[in-house]
């Protein structure tokens, strides 16, 4: 009998861990003190990677504490080896990945996951790569990317970026289309006058550059009065154009973020119009509020009108919202 029964109780043992080191890695919006004091951890481990990799770029600390350097590297490495191994593991626990094959391979290729590779794989190269990897040791600043895993504005900045991309797309194809006019111009008004500076219409382009985006180096200046005239419509219009962009994530921003309070104040109807919460009901709309990247302060007053009755009011102006 007990041989029997071992080899059916291993698999069942093995998606039981795999549920659980999901769990602590975040998923399905667990956040319970282990989970986030592993974040934490993580946040930290990241941070000070890039400090040290910004200091291991000062040539007198590298020659001095070189070896500790590489230490830590070597460490870090190692655990974000561990992270990036277990996320694969567990990431069939999601049903969009759920195939244990084709599930991990598109996994792989969200863009979190490739910033999770992207932080250790320099190191690795130095193990099939043939040649002095030294300046690769700058790429140790992708790790940064990582902490866009723990941001809520991180997710924030995607969703509105998702939202806007057309608007956006639309702006930044007029600036490209005004941009390659005005260099043309440019450099009709200017190449006679200054064959060296204007040579031809691409270098005229990166003097449309740095006056459409108000930079104004000074290694290229207009010489004729029509060349100044475009130049200072161009200033003008420049000023105009990097507006846009700015108005419209602006205008994302605000959209998402009232999206955001919607669907909270749908989750609150469905626990908090009848009193109190109980433990899972805290539980799941904390998940909700973390995952929607919304304040306790904004929670808070939401639950609060849903409890006495009026409503769901948006926190800033009192007006309703669902």
């Amino acid at each position: 009998m007990p041989s029997e029964t071992h080899p059916s109780r291993k698999p069942w043992t093995l998606l039981w861990l795999r549920r659980k080191v999901y769990q602590m890695l975040g998923g399905e919006g667990h956040r319970s003190w282990a989970v986030r004091a592993t974040d934490y951890a993580l946040m930290l481990l990241i941070s000070v990677n890039c400090v040290f990799s910004m200091l291991e770029s000062v040539e007198r600390l590298a020659v001095m504490h070189g070896k500790v350097f590489h230490d830590f590297d070597v460490a870090s490495v190692g655990i974000f080896t561990i992270e990036y191994a277990l996320r694969l593991w567990t990431a069939v626990e999601e049903r969009r990945y759920a195939h244990p094959v084709w599930g991990r391979l598109r996994w792989m290729a969200t863009p979190l996951a490739i910033v999770d590779l992207l932080a250790v794989l320099p190191f690795y190269l130095g193990f099939f790569v043939q040649f002095d990897l030294r300046e690769l040791r700058v790429l140790r600043l992708l790790r940064v990317f990582k902490l866009s895993r723990y941001s809520n504005a991180m997710s924030i900045m995607k969703a509105v970026l998702r939202q806007e991309a057309r608007s956006l797309g639309t702006v930044m194809f007029v600036f490209l289309i005004l941009l390659l006019f005005i260099s043309s111009l440019m450099y009709l008004f200017e190449h006679p006058v200054q064959p060296q500076v204007f040579s031809d219409v691409p270098t005229a382009l990166w003097w449309g550059v740095e006056t459409m985006t108000t930079l104004g180096y000074g290694d290229m200046i207009p010489a004729t009065s029509l060349g100044k005239l475009l130049g200072g419509v161009t200033a003008l219009m420049g000023v105009g154009m990097i507006a846009l962009p700015a108005g419209i994530m602006a205008s994302g921003f605000t959209e998402q973020m009232r999206l955001r309070r919607e669907q909270f104040a749908e989750d609150v109807e469905q626990f908090a119009t009848g009193g109190e919460l109980n433990t899972r009901q805290r539980r799941r709309l904390e998940a909700a509020r973390l995952t929607l990247g919304l304040t306790r302060e904004e929670a808070a007053h939401i639950l609060h009108h849903a409890r006495l009755g009026r409503g769901i009011r948006c926190p800033h102006c009192n007006r309703p919202i669902a």
